[in-house]
């Protein structure tokens, strides 16, 4: 997942104001929905005495209930400046990093519900006419659902490190025309055929946001998904030199907004017995759009993992950032799972977030065993 070396800016959602308290959660016994808290209570041992390493912050949320809530202090980095060893809470805002990512999915699908959009099949050089020239062969092809679901086809690469200077995502960071680097890039295969890891295509999403709803990608999301779930304070980050969101990788949220997104998408886009994503949106953002291997595939912007943790399946909906931000979503469960942290660009880590779900937090749910 992204990390970026250069820095750009970081822009608030909104005035610096005192944050409005958060009441949406109130911490219930985990044994109120069937978790064994004594297992429960093992974590913050093991996060603390660095068993899992670096994690900042851990919420579990079980039938709609807040059932585990603890932050730690760590190190730490805004948009890959290094802040050396900061405290954590739930007020305070962390990098998301690609979560951002699945931010914009869910406002894509409520762009299509304000027929801003006729569907995810257009072709998306109509969104850009001043780029007719890239219009030819292969490349006319693309459509919105191409980069829903990173199947482009265009020549990519972030799967060499971020601090290489051939990575695509970095590239298209120094280019000063985000969009403009992505459209001109190659094509090496039909879209729609291969899953390749892309944060351009997530940056013209973003692109089509805007020329289509008059809006930045912030303020849309400010408008129509945080302010209704009561996300009150963010900040995004912008590319330097440019006045472009990082789309793909900016965002920073409290760990407790991650939560909220979490349940959104458990609840089907219901918040509050309101609609705030389109049902059938959530649907097909879930849906397995391409394989990636034997036991995970991609939706839009979503990945979808099927897991085994000792005799029990779990079929996970997950928004994944680099540094082992996680958001794991159990629907069979009712499950939802926040974790932040701060293990940035390192890929190697068996500790992460996925093995203590596995290790401590399905284990503790005494239904299931």
């Amino acid at each position: 997942m992204l990390l970026i070396f250069l820095h750009g800016s970081l822009v608030s959602g909104q005035p610096k104001k005192i944050i409005k308290k958060d009441t949406d959660f109130t911490l219930v016994s985990p044994s109120m929905v069937g978790f064994d808290g004594s297992i429960l209570n093992k974590i913050d041992t093991a996060i603390s005495n660095g068993t899992f390493p670096n994690i900042h912050s851990l919420l579990i949320a079980k039938d709609g209930k807040l059932v585990y809530e603890k932050y730690w202090p760590g190190k730490d980095e805004v948009w890959a400046v290094n802040k050396g060893i900061i405290p954590h809470s739930k007020d305070s805002l962390h990098d998301i990093r690609s979560i951002s990512k699945s931010i914009v999915s869910a406002c894509f699908g409520i762009l299509l519900q304000q027929r801003k959009i006729k569907s995810v099949h257009q072709k998306i050089f109509g969104f850009f006419p001043e780029y007719s020239k890239q219009d030819t062969g292969l490349k006319s092809l693309l459509t919105i659902e191409h980069l829903l679901t990173m199947t482009s086809g265009l020549k990519w690469n972030e799967d060499i490190p971020y601090d290489n200077p051939e990575n695509s995502e970095i590239r298209m960071i120094k280019s000063g025309n985000p969009v403009e680097y992505v459209l001109t890039q190659p094509m090496e295969v039909l879209p729609g055929q291969v899953w390749k890891y892309n944060g351009g295509t997530t940056q013209l999403l973003a692109a089509i946001i805007e020329r289509t709803s008059g809006q930045k990608i912030t303020e849309f999301a400010r408008k129509y998904i945080f302010a209704p779930l009561g996300i009150t304070h963010f900040e995004w980050a912008i590319y330097p030199g440019t006045k472009e969101y990082a789309a793909a990788s900016g965002l920073r949220l409290r760990s407790r907004d991650l939560l909220k997104f979490g349940l959104l998408y458990l609840n089907n886009g219901v918040w509050n017995n309101k609609q705030l994503i389109p049902e059938q949106w959530v649907t097909a953002s879930v849906a397995p759009h391409i394989m990636r291997n034997h036991s995970s595939a991609y939706g839009y912007q979503f990945w979808l993992f099927n897991d085994t943790i000792g005799d029990q399946t779990a079929n996970l909906i997950a928004c994944v950032g680099n540094g082992d931000q996680r958001i794991f979503i159990d629907k069979a469960r009712k499950l939802v799972i926040v974790v932040t942290a701060g293990n940035y660009n390192l890929w190697e880590i068996r500790n992460d977030a996925a093995e203590l779900s596995r290790k401590y937090i399905y284990p503790a749910m005494k239904e299931d065993k």
